[in-house]
C-alpha cells in the first residue's frame, strides 16, 4: 500500500527546510525535504525546498511548525 504524503513547509532557503525537518523529526514525524531548485542555475530565483510528511501527520506536523519552529 502507498501511503500519500503532503508538502506542508516551503522555503526558498534549503536550510530553513532542513531544520524544519529536524524538528518533526524530534517528534517522531517522518519528513523529507524535496528540494526543487535547479541545480544548474542555483543562484537564479524560483527554486524552492519543501517539505513533506505523510498525509495523516500533516495537521500535526503544521501546528509543531507554527508553534516551535523560530527559523520562519
Amino acid at each position: 500500500m502507498t501511503e500519500t504524503w503532503e508538502s506542508i513547509y516551503t522555503s526558498p532557503l534549503p536550510h530553513r527546510a532542513e531544520l524544519a525537518k529536524a524538528l518533526l523529526q524530534e517528534h517522531d514525524i517522518p519528513a523529507v525535504v524535496i528540494n526543487k531548485q535547479s541545480s544548474s542555475y542555483p543562484s537564479i530565483g524560483g527554486g524552492k525546498s519543501e517539505v513533506h510528511v505523510l498525509a495523516k501527520d500533516a495537521v500535526l506536523a503544521k501546528v509543531i511548525l507554527e508553534n516551535e519552529a523560530t527559523f520562519s
